[in-house]
């Protein structure tokens, strides 16, 4: 292990937030013995000009997934035991998933965040964790068969909370804290939301092209993102991984076993954790992000070594993590993807992608692309498993989220469709689109008030919307259905299925 020029590499990135004088973070390398080396820079508060430092509190966000994979591992719940065995009240559909396959983000599960932000209710919005079951359990359907793709979904892990509760009697605070952190001495949170008041938590934010703006997020923290911890602790929790002390022994080996497809092929995903490679080096991780806030943590366990990345500041973790571990393990940074922009879309169907100079934006996943030296254009998945072969300019070919996929270049000035046209509502939840001729769109807003959107239209009766809030972005794409219904599809939502209005639903 190369710890010197891994700790110079860390060095220069939080020295370019101290720099900046803006927000900023954390990195710490570490072995299976403990930290290793430390590097930290920027501010935690930019109103008190508080010093991040290696011991700030930082929201982990979705790095808190395999806390809770442990923690359900630990209790000796099943995985193949079908959520509607766990928990009660939950719609049909959403009741045969197996438990598994809600954390493995197989499961076809709509993510309740975009859920709520098709029916113009965002992130932002203050909703306690009742209020978003209630919603939860009103679910007319999944986005897929359980087992036929990975789509990234928190719902999975906020059901586990639910399951936990109903099958064990106590809530995940009290388990996690007896089953984890105690035994290994840790000190991580898990508050209900941003409203709750925390010590030397570092105030997250994001640019929004002239200043720093604090980022919001309103939900219920589920253990799908909600663990509070410092870059120090999560190296420690790392460590302890890696070594397997206390409860964890062995349980590495247990998140990060295969998790098959239904066709037997293995998913990237695993239980909270992603498995890939560095050059010829095995890589487990996850990444975090919050509004405001973006995280990363990386392993090497066959090394026995890893790399944690925490900012208050609304950029990619995923490459100064990668950098630093390349540099300690030797190995060379891959080379970013060169790619034309352009918007593609299958021939049918609500599935599209947009490459901008070095990444992909798919139905709203975002990732950064790789070119691999097989001439594939590869992600190390932050959130979601890409490798898609060009062909020639028009064309991209390949799997993403474990499906084949065939995608077409759009052409430019495509028009709206005019069967799209007119008023659409949602039955289930009462949303309501207005889709106008101009090709302009009033989307759900809050409180009814609406959204307005620029469509960009697809050719077969398809447009996407979209829709900004804060540092975030959403494009769900509208796709007309043979009998004349409309429905609305994301990367993590495609179950709201609209009627056009005063034509009653036939259900």
């Amino acid at each position: 292990m190369v710890w010197n020029r891994a700790s110079a590499e860390a060095a220069a990135i939080a020295g370019r937030w101290s720099e900046e004088r803006g927000p900023g973070g954390a990195i710490v390398l570490f072995d299976a013995a403990g930290i290793k080396a430390t590097s930290a820079g920027g501010y935690a508060s930019l109103e008190l000009s508080v010093p991040f430092t290696p011991d700030s509190e930082n929201r982990l966000a979705s790095i808190s997934k395999h806390f809770m994979a442990a923690t359900l591992l630990l209790e000796g719940l099943s995985m193949q035991a079908p959520l509607g065995s766990l928990v009660d009240g939950l719609p049909e559909a959403v009741g045969t998933v197996p438990l598994g396959r809600a954390l493995d983000m197989t499961g076809g599960l709509p993510d309740m965040m975009e859920v709520l932000w098709q029916q113009g209710i965002p992130y932002t919005a203050s909703l306690a964790r009742e209020e978003v079951m209630a919603l939860l359990k009103r679910l007319p359907g999944l986005c897929a068969p359980p087992g036929q793709e990975m789509a990234y979904s928190n719902t999975g892990w906020r059901l586990a909370e639910a399951v936990l509760e109903a099958q064990r009697g106590t809530p995940y605070r009290a388990a996690l804290e007896r089953r984890l952190l105690a035994p290994l001495g840790l000190r991580i949170g898990f508050p209900a939301d941003e409203t709750e008041p925390l010590r030397d938590l570092a105030t997250g934010y994001w640019w929004d092209g002239l200043s720093w703006r604090r980022g919001r997020y309103g939900m219920h923290f589920s253990p799908s993102g909600g663990l509070v911890a410092s870059a120090a602790t999560l190296a420690k929790w790392g460590a302890a991984l890696l070594s397997g002390a206390g409860p964890l022994a062995g349980m590495l080996d247990r998140l990060t076993a295969p998790r098959p497809f239904a066709d037997g092929s293995d998913s990237v995903y695993r239980l909270g954790l992603v498995e890939t490679r560095l050059g010829q080096v095995r890589i487990i991780g996850h990444g975090g992000s919050l509004p405001g806030y973006r995280n990363h943590l990386l392993m090497a366990p066959d090394q026995g070594v890893g790399v944690v990345v925490l900012t208050n500041r609304e950029e990619d973790a995923l490459w100064p993590a990668l950098t630093v571990l390349a540099a300690l393990l030797g190995e060379p940074l891959p080379v970013p993807a060169a790619l034309t922009p352009g918007l593609y879309a299958e021939a049918e169907g609500p599935f599209w992608a947009e490459l901008g100079p070095d990444s992909i934006s798919v139905m709203g996943g975002f990732e950064r692309l790789l070119q691999g030296r097989d001439g594939m254009l590869r992600s190390i998945p932050a959130y979601l498993d890409i490798a898609l072969q060009a062909q020639g300019d028009t064309r991209l070919e390949g799997r993403i989220g474990g499906v084949a996929r065939r995608l077409e270049k759009m052409p430019a000035g495509t028009p709206l469709d005019p069967r799209l046209v007119g008023v659409w509502e949602e039955p289930d939840y009462g949303s309501r689109i207005e889709i106008r001729a101009d090709g302009t769109a009033r989307m759900p807003g809050p409180g009814g008030l609406g959204a307005e959107s620029r469509l960009t239209p697809l050719p077969g009766g398809r447009a996407l919307a979209d829709l900004k809030h804060g540092p975030w972005r959403h494009r769900p794409c509208l796709w007309l259905q043979a009998d004349g219904s409309l429905r609305l599809a994301s990367h993590r939502s495609r179950v709201l299925h609209f009627r056009p209005q005063n034509v009653r639903d036939p259900r």
